[in-house]
């Protein structure tokens, strides 16, 4: 039994992040409301200083 619960887990240690690597079309719209809300802020509230627009821009660049 023991045997059979590590070989299970070890099957889905590697199958897991497999899984996770496809980005279905739910994520792509999703993705595309935050960056609509972002440029919404960004037009409302525009970053005021220097250094909370490279903030902004590095919250972009990693998404």
């Amino acid at each position: 039994m023991f045997k059979t619960s590590l070989q299970l887990l070890a099957a889905l240690a590697v199958l897991l992040p497999l899984a996770a690597c496809n980005e279905g079309p739910a994520e792509r719209a999703g993705r595309s409301l935050d960056n609509a809300g972002s440029a919404i802020r960004d037009a409302v509230d525009p970053p005021s200083g220097p250094i909370e627009r490279a903030g902004r821009s590095i919250d972009r660049a990693t998404r």
